[in-house]
C-alpha cells in the first residue's frame, strides 16, 4: 500500500509549483506519455476529480450544518476518496486483490461510468461538466499500474491544505508552467496560452466591474481556449466587496465563452470549475463557421456582452462557409473575430484583445481596412499598446503583438498608444506586470498632459483616415537610424582592417 508520506506545505510560489509538477511528468515519461500535450490533459482530470470531492465534501458538511440533503455529483465507489486516496476503500480492496485490478477498474468502469452522464438526460450541472471532461478519454494513458499508483500519490498530495494560501487553485498554477512546455517544440502552445501576466495588465487597464448601471455584468470569451481570460477576470472580481448575491451570480451566471478545440474545451471547464466557477458556460463549437459539437453549457448565451476578453488565434485561416457569416468577407481569423466582437458587445460594453500587429498596419486587402473602419466608427478605440516582439516566446509563437481596448457606442475620435515595443523579451526573462507600472499610472491620470511622454502619443482619426487604417503605433518620438551610404560603410571597414593590422603587427614585434 503506497503512503501518503508528504507533510507540510511544500508549495509556496511557481518555481516550487513547477518543480512539483516536473517530478509527476518524470514518473509520466517512464510510461508512454511523453510530452506536454499528454500531460495536461492526464493530469487535468486527475486534478479535477481530486478537487471536485474536496469541493463537495465542504459542501456536504455545510448541508449537515443546516439540515438540508445534499446530492453529490458522484456516489460510492466513484468518488476520489474512494479510489484516487492512497487509504480509499475502493483502491485497498483493488490492490489486495489481482496485479492489474486497479488499472482495469480505471479504464473500464470508472472513466465509462464518467462519460455516461453525457447519455443521461436526468443530470445535474456538475455531471454535464464532469461528462465533458472525459469526452475525448477512452483510458488512462499510463499503461503500467504502478505509474499510476505514483502519480496519483502525488496528485492527492497537490490540494490547497498544501498549497500557500497566497496563491490560486493548484489547477490553474500548473498550467502556468506546462501550457507554457506545449510550445518549446512548436506545438501550437501558443493557440491555447496567454501569458498571465498579459491577460492581467488587460484586465487593470479596464477595470471590470460586477453590476453596471445597477445591472449585473455579463464576461465572454470567443475563443476562450483553456480559460485563462475568465478564470482571471473571477480572480480580479472575487476579491471586490461582493454581496451574496453578487457573488453567487459570479459562480453560476457571469462567464461565457467558446472553443473549437476539443482539448482546449476540456480542460477550460476544469479550469474554470476548480477556480470556484461552478457553472461555466463554454460551448465547443467554430464561432465562425457555425460548426457545433457540443453547446449544452452554452444554452442560454446573450446575445451581446458587458464585457470580452480575448486572444483569437493568431494566422488561422477560415473557408467559404465563415466568409458567409460576415460583412466584410476574408479568410482572416482576427479578421473576422473583430467583426464578432464588434457585433456581440452591448453599447456600452468594453473589449480588451491581444492583436497580430499585421492586422493593424495591412491596407491591401480590403476586408481589412473594411472591418478597422467600422472598429473606428461604432466603437471607440481608446488605446492600443504595442508589445515587445517575443511576448509570447515561451508559448511558441513569435508574433509581434499589441492590445486593443475599445468600448461600443461612440466613434473614435482620437487613439492613446503606449509603445512597451523596446522592453527585451527572452526564454528565461519573460515579460511581467511590473513593465505596465508607467502605463498604469499614465492611464488613470485626469491630466491629458501626463498621457503624453516618450513612450505614449495620440493619433487622431483624421491622421488614421488619412492612411488608409493604418493603426500601427509608430512611436514618433524614435527616429530611425540612418543606414550609411556604401562609402562611409567601406570607410568604417578599412579603418577597421587598419587597425586590426597594427595591432597584428605590435604582436609580432613581441615574439
Amino acid at each position: 500500500m503506497t503512503k501518503d508520506n508528504h507533510n507540510g506545505k511544500i508549495v509556496n510560489n511557481q518555481s516550487s509549483m513547477n518543480s512539483y509538477i516536473k517530478s509527476i511528468c518524470d514518473i509520466m515519461r517512464r510510461d508512454k506519455t511523453k510530452g506536454a500535450l499528454q500531460y495536461i490533459p492526464e493530469l487535468t482530470w486527475m486534478m479535477f476529480l481530486r478537487i471536485l470531492d474536496e469541493k463537495e465534501q465542504v459542501e456536504e458538511l455545510k448541508c449537515q450544518a443546516v439540515e438540508e440533503p445534499f446530492n453529490p455529483s458522484l456516489k460510492e465507489p466513484y468518488r476520489w476518496r474512494d479510489w484516487g486516496h492512497p487509504n480509499g476503500k475502493k483502491r485497498n480492496e483493488l490492490q489486495d486483490g489481482n496485479f492489474g485490478d486497479f488499472l482495469n477498474f480505471v479504464n473500464n468502469d470508472l472513466i465509462p461510468h464518467l462519460k455516461s452522464f453525457q447519455n443521461n438526460p436526468n443530470t445535474n450541472v456538475k455531471q454535464k461538466i464532469i461528462s465533458q471532461i472525459f469526452r475525448n478519454l477512452q483510458k488512462t494513458q499510463l499503461a503500467s499500474e504502478r505509474n499510476l499508483l505514483d502519480v496519483l500519490d502525488k496528485v492527492h498530495h497537490l490540494t490547497s491544505e498544501n498549497i500557500d494560501d497566497t496563491h490560486q487553485f493548484p489547477l490553474s498554477q500548473i498550467y502556468e508552467g506546462l501550457l507554457l512546455k506545449m510550445g518549446e517544440k512548436n506545438n501550437d502552445g501558443g493557440q491555447f496560452f496567454t501569458p498571465r501576466e498579459i491577460i492581467r495588465a488587460m484586465i487593470q487597464t479596464i477595470k471590470p466591474k460586477i453590476t453596471k448601471n445597477g445591472k449585473l455584468t455579463t464576461f465572454y470569451d470567443p475563443c476562450c481556449g483553456t480559460g485563462g481570460f475568465l478564470a482571471e477576470t473571477y480572480v480580479y472580481l472575487e476579491k471586490q466587496k461582493l454581496t451574496a448575491t453578487e457573488i453567487g451570480y459570479l459562480k453560476h451566471d457571469a462567464f461565457w465563452g467558446v472553443d473549437d478545440s476539443n482539448d482546449a474545451f476540456s480542460i477550460c471547464l476544469s479550469n474554470l470549475f476548480l477556480h470556484d466557477i461552478d457553472f461555466p458556460h463554454i460551448g465547443l463549437k467554430n464561432n465562425l463557421s457555425g460548426r457545433i459539437t457540443y453547446v449544452d453549457l452554452f444554452d442560454g448565451a446573450p446575445l451581446q456582452f458587458d464585457y470580452i476578453l480575448t486572444n483569437p488565434p493568431f494566422g488561422g485561416k477560415e473557408g467559404d462557409d465563415a466568409k458567409a457569416n460576415f460583412v466584410y468577407k476574408t479568410g482572416n481569423t482576427q479578421i473576422l473575430f473583430i467583426q464578432h466582437i464588434i457585433d456581440h458587445l452591448k453599447d456600452g460594453g468594453t473589449c480588451a484583445m491581444v492583436i497580430d500587429e499585421g492586422v493593424l498596419f495591412r491596407t491591401n486587402e480590403k476586408a481589412f481596412v473594411q472591418t478597422k473602419k467600422k472598429l473606428l466608427e461604432e466603437c471607440n478605440l481608446w488605446c492600443i499598446v504595442s508589445l515587445p516582439h517575443n511576448v509570447f516566446i515561451n508559448a511558441g509563437a513569435g508574433s509581434k503583438t499589441n492590445l486593443l481596448f475599445f468600448t461600443k457606442g461612440k466613434p473614435t475620435e482620437k487613439i492613446w498608444y503606449y509603445d512597451l515595443s523596446g522592453i527585451k523579451v527572452l526564454k528565461k526573462s519573460p515579460f511581467t506586470l511590473d513593465k505596465f507600472d508607467d502605463f498604469f499610472k499614465r492611464l488613470s491620470s485626469d491630466n491629458k498632459e501626463d498621457k503624453v511622454s516618450e513612450r505614449s502619443w495620440y493619433v487622431d482619426i483624421g491622421k488614421i483616415k488619412k492612411n488608409n487604417y493604418d493603426i500601427k503605433a509608430v512611436n514618433p518620438n524614435i527616429k530611425e537610424k540612418e543606414i550609411p551610404k556604401p562609402e562611409e560603410l567601406i570607410k568604417i571597414i578599412e579603418d577597421a582592417q587598419i587597425k586590426i593590422n597594427e595591432g597584428l603587427q605590435k604582436l609580432k614585434e613581441i615574439n
